[in-house]
């Protein structure tokens, strides 16, 4: 069998599972096309091979060669309603119909209907919405209102988390992904370490632990800048791309409290967590928080047109009253995209979406990813919620040494991308990050569709046990 054909045969697929028809020719064209003209982020450009995709629908997608592959990745944690919901396709095609744009200037149906529902799911008190294209806009966006709106400069933001790839964004991550661009930083960042009780900062062993220790380093953070040149602390209410990590108990509540003391607004970046994926409209609604403005993007729409864009609580939305927000977007608001979020938050609605997120969560993936942890000593630990989970892969459970070095690159990452690799042949598309696989599937995706899915993860773990000590 070579590397690049999908082993199905050890588990039936299920009825949803396509029937593709292969076309290689159509493919080696794309290919050519591909690597004559295209320019690909985050790669080097001559050490790179992107599969060619002929189509998805649901939970699928698929190649030229007519392997089919279950998409735990939701492509990048945004497909939320899955490929080709048909509603949502059809909701942009009557848009494109009646108006297909229009400048941002003008009051728009689909623009005012997108932005009254977001507030409508939105916690109390944020009820306005700016538009942008995607999530790093949008983060840009809010430090820029916080910082009109407090007077004050500095901005903190949490090792282990990803804003964006804007230039402010990428300042305010706190990840590798950062380094090459420091050059370009925006001025004013403070990092601060965030809980993760798995690899405690704080040498917590219980979750009341992290939380106390987590909020005490925050307030010493602030107090060593000084409260009153701090506009802003922003956080990744579920950590995403760096970990999955959900914080315990009492954390954001005491962020919360931490930030009114001082006068700093509270940034929630939800682009990655909002809009389902944690089995919420917002994932602050998990713990009762409301924040100061929420960042949103990927699962509003499921990125079938990008959209993004900062829900602003009435307090900082006063700020700009009778001052002119100095910032704008030409395609702010963009009716294809508004219209697409209008016909995506009814969907969720009729649908049901959030309900069937939190049984998938608590009835198949999370005890489902345990089964597999306690086979497999390579997984150290399980963490997650909805749709939104996590294993991390280790060489020693003890030690918890993890299965590959911090950013490791080379030799040294090859056990998680044969890990990787081996899920590919499965049929099963993977979403991994420095030592960890996640598991973050569309929210529409069926528990029969799930549990393929981990039984295609349970035969790939074994490549990663085989590094065990």
């Amino acid at each position: 069998m070579s590397p690049s054909t999908p082993d199905t045969a050890a588990a039936a697929l299920p009825p949803t599972a396509p029937e593709p028809v292969p076309d290689p020719e159509a493919g080696a064209r794309v290919r050519a096309a591909d690597r004559a003209h295209v320019f690909h982020s985050w790669s080097a450009q001559g050490r790179i091979d992107p599969l060619p995709l002929a189509g998805a629908r649901g939970s699928w997608f698929w190649d030229y060669d007519g392997n089919r592959y279950l998409d735990f990745s939701s492509q990048l944690v945004n497909v939320n309603l899955g490929h080709q919901h048909p509603a949502l396709v059809a909701g942009i095609q009557e848009q494109a119909a009646r108006l297909a744009t229009v400048a941002p200037g003008f009051a728009n149906d689909a623009r005012a209907e997108a932005a009254r529902l977001i507030a409508d799911v939105a916690p109390e008190g944020l009820d306005t919405v700016f538009f942008t294209n995607g999530g790093a806009e949008a983060n840009e966006h809010a430090v820029r209102m916080a910082r009109l709106h407090t007077g004050r400069h500095k901005v903190l933001a949490a090792y282990r988390s990803y804003h964006g790839a804007t230039a402010g964004a990428i300042a305010l991550t706190g990840e590798p992904r950062r380094w090459p661009s420091d050059t370009a930083a925006m001025p004013g960042v403070v990092r601060y370490w965030g809980p993760y009780l798995y690899r405690s900062a704080f040498h917590a062993d219980t979750e009341e632990e992290e939380t106390r220790r987590a909020l005490d380093h925050l307030r010493q953070t602030v107090t060593a800048e000084g409260p009153h040149t701090v506009a802003a602390l922003i956080l990744e209410t579920v950590v995403g791309t760096n970990g999955v990590l959900v914080p315990p108990p009492g954390y954001l509540a005491g962020v919360r409290e931490l930030c009114d003391e001082y006068g700093i607004v509270l940034i929630a970046d939800e682009v990655m967590a909002g809009f389902g994926r944690c089995g919420e409209w917002f994932a602050v609604d998990r713990w009762g928080v409301a924040p100061d403005l929420i960042t949103f993007a990927k699962g509003v729409n499921s990125g079938y047109v990008p959209l993004g864009g900062v829900v602003l609580s009435d307090a900082v939305a006063a700020t700009f009253h009778d001052r002119p927000y100095p910032g704008g977007l030409t395609y702010s608001g963009h009716p294809l995209a508004c219209a697409s979020a209008v016909v995506s938050i009814t969907i969720f609605r009729d649908e049901d979406i959030l309900g069937h997120v939190r049984r998938l969560g608590a009835e198949v993936i999370g005890p489902g990813l345990h089964e597999l942890a306690g086979r497999h000593p390579s997984v150290g630990e399980v963490r997650g919620l909805g749709v939104f989970w996590a294993l991390e892969l280790v060489r020693d459970r003890e030690t918890r040494e993890p299965l590959v070095p911090f950013n490791a690159s080379g030799p040294d990452a090859a056990p998680m991308n044969e890990f990787a690799a081996a899920c590919r042949r499965g049929g099963l598309w993977p979403f991994v990050h420095f030592n960890r696989t996640h598991v973050v599937p569309p929210c529409t995706i069926t528990a029969e569709e799930v549990r393929h899915g981990l039984a295609v993860l349970d035969r790939a773990l074994e490549i990663a046990d085989s590094y065990c000590v």
